[in-house]
């Protein structure tokens, strides 16, 4: 490998960043925590898909100390539908260590902020470049892909020590301190948006007159694909029960494992309870994980109350219920809602009377 980019290509990749950059709320100022959420947000979310949340969480928590106070519950919450829980969890955690160590800040250099729980070698160098003006770089995929189509770099930058060698030869390459925030952003934003994964847009790239991708036309069979991970299989019944109790449907959940798989958040029963007075069918889903798929049918059962039951109100504002059974929860809500409650409590009533 040898240099990047040049002089005029950074200044060149600066003057399109300027003049095409989205209008995001994060980049509005150089707020370092703003910057340092947007940044776990986005690690595994669309930014189009998480600025709602980006503002719900913001409004919420809107220092590190309101975040280190975070009531976990809540705050997993707020963060529904992002999915990778783990992420609000460590955010909560650095942001604890922030105020005990750090005066309620977030530190200013690279290497201490790699040192908060949940931020890597990427996001502490787009915290510190992009908040500080700290000359330090952020390879992420974007940059991956921007860079080795660039200079036609055949190495596999799955592998750790490759990705340091990238590493290595950005930093020699670096802007200065004032066009360093830039610079960062710049990068990220034109693997985004001009050099995508399966379309390289190569006629709108500022870089296009030095890219050797754009030379050979096909830009696109680089940088080589991580190995597709072989995921297990595993068949999971979703079983929500609903009893009218108090004039208002409750529902039955419970929490998961402290660890694991959805750690710490709310699921639905697998089996079916003792007396079953309704059933409805809430169809097949998949849920596509990391390492393994769930094959999940979901039924809605009319049963009896005990005092395990939460109000469908409390539910929508309190509880995280993971994405996997959010299609089956949205069904049941609709159909509870055409449900006539008291009318079933009451049939349910007179059933257990004649049993006895």
């Amino acid at each position: 490998m040898s240099c990047i980019l040049s002089v005029m290509d950074i200044n060149s990749l600066l003057t399109w960043y300027r003049k095409e950059k989205r209008d995001l709320p994060f980049r509005k100022d150089r707020d370092p925590y703003k910057i340092w959420v947007s940044e776990i947000m986005s690690q595994q979310t669309r930014i189009e898909a998480m600025l709602g949340h980006y503002a719900r969480f913001i409004e919420r928590y809107p220092t590190i100390a309101d975040l280190a106070m975070a009531d976990e519950d809540e705050l997993l919450k707020i963060w529904q539908g992002l999915g990778y829980y783990s992420r609000a969890r460590n955010l909560k955690k650095a942001a604890q260590v922030c105020m005990v160590d750090y005066g309620g800040r977030l530190p200013n250099t690279k290497a201490e902020l790699k040192k908060l729980p949940g931020i890597g070698d990427y996001t502490a160098g787009a915290i510190a470049s992009i908040a500080y003006g700290q000359q330090v770089t952020a390879v992420d995929g974007n940059v991956i892909r921007v860079c080795s189509r660039y200079y036609w770099l055949e190495n596999d930058f799955n592998q750790p020590k490759e990705k340091k060698k990238l590493d290595a030869l950005l930093q020699e390459k670096l802007p200065g301190p004032q066009e360093m925030p830039d610079f960062t952003q710049a990068l990220m934003e034109l693997g985004a948006r001009v050099c995508q994964p399966k379309t390289a847009k190569c006629e709108i790239c500022p870089l296009n007159k030095s890219c050797k991708g754009a030379q050979r036309q096909h830009p696109e069979k680089l940088p080589i694909a991580r190995k597709a991970i072989t995921k297990t299989i595993e068949t999971k019944p979703v079983i929500i029960q609903a009893a009218w109790h108090e004039n208002q449907w409750q529902i039955r959940l419970h929490k998961r494992a402290a660890r694991g798989l959805l750690a710490g958040l709310y699921e639905f029963d697998e089996i079916l309870p003792q007396r079953v007075y309704q059933k409805y069918s809430l169809g097949s889903y998949e849920h596509v994980f990391t390492h393994k798929i769930w094959k999940m049918d979901g039924e809605l059962v009319v049963t009896d109350y005990d005092s395990s039951f939460i109000p469908l109100i409390q539910c929508e504002k309190e509880m995280a219920i993971p994405s996997a059974f959010m299609p089956f929860y949205q069904q049941a809500l609709d159909l509870l809602a055409d449900l006539d409650g008291q009318t079933i409590l009451e049939s349910s009533e007179t059933e257990k009377a004649e049993m006895n």
